[in-house]
């Protein structure tokens, strides 16, 4: 009589997570958190970081709670975008997990870091992940560049870069936020033709920025608007 093949994962708990992307702009480049890990599988490797999800908890509530140790009030002022799933039998060698990933901006990143909450994640430039220089644990390359691919299509026809700022900005400013996400040069004068052509997709505050250094004429501040979509939208190049 011949044993029938087992199927090695059938005894086993499948371990469901909440993985969380988050961008942040620093020193006018786009920038990740991870974090390094010490033991186990993929060693000094750099990975997404994830929870666990409570019995009691949804998966919005979960990612929350992964956010709470980095920013102040994180419900207040975050954003979750729900990027998918990510279970291959294979991603983990010590058993069946499953990786619900979500990514967010957090914005003015150094005015709401809690540097408590900050020992385990590091900010990372995104330009290093990409380039290969960064070794991630696990699938975490795949998820991230999913993450980071749906951060430039959406800022092209919606309001998402206007969420790396919690205070009024001048269009150079987020232009410059554009320029760190899609990694080019963006000609100002076509910017902000297209950014003011959707109506109430950026409000004018009606005050100044404080002068430079320039010596130029002040810029006018603006605040995110009711409108979410940009229409005709932006395209990279």
């Amino acid at each position: 009589m011949t044993d029938t093949p087992q199927n090695p994962y059938v005894s086993q708990q499948i371990e469901l997570k909440i993985g969380v992307i988050t961008f942040v702009i620093l020193d006018k480049n786009l920038q990740t958190l991870l974090s390094q890990r010490s033991h186990g599988p993929f060693r000094d490797a750099w990975a997404i970081p994830e929870q666990k999800i409570e019995l009691n908890e949804d998966l919005h509530e979960t990612a929350l709670r992964e956010l709470s140790g980095k920013v102040s009030d994180p419900e207040a002022r975050i954003q979750l975008e729900q990027l998918g799933a990510y279970g291959s039998p294979e991603r983990d060698p010590r058993g069946r997990t499953v990786t619900v990933a979500f990514w967010t901006v957090i914005p003015n990143f150094e005015k709401f870091t809690d540097v408590n909450g900050l020992l385990d994640v590091q900010p990372i430039k995104v330009s290093d992940i990409e380039n290969g220089s960064l070794k991630m644990a696990f699938d975490h390359n795949e998820i991230f560049a999913d993450a980071i691919e749906n951060l430039r299509s959406k800022m092209e026809s919606t309001s998402v870069a206007a969420n790396f700022f919690d205070s009024p900005f001048t269009l150079s400013e987020f232009r410059n936020v554009y320029e760190a996400a899609w990694e080019t040069k963006i000609n100002a004068g076509n910017f902000q033709r297209k950014i003011q052509q959707t109506e109430n997709f950026l409000i004018p505050t009606g005050e100044k920025a404080p002068p430079d250094s320039s010596g130029g004429r002040p810029a006018d501040l603006f605040l995110k608007g009711l409108e979410k979509k940009l229409d005709p939208p932006l395209k990279r190049k």
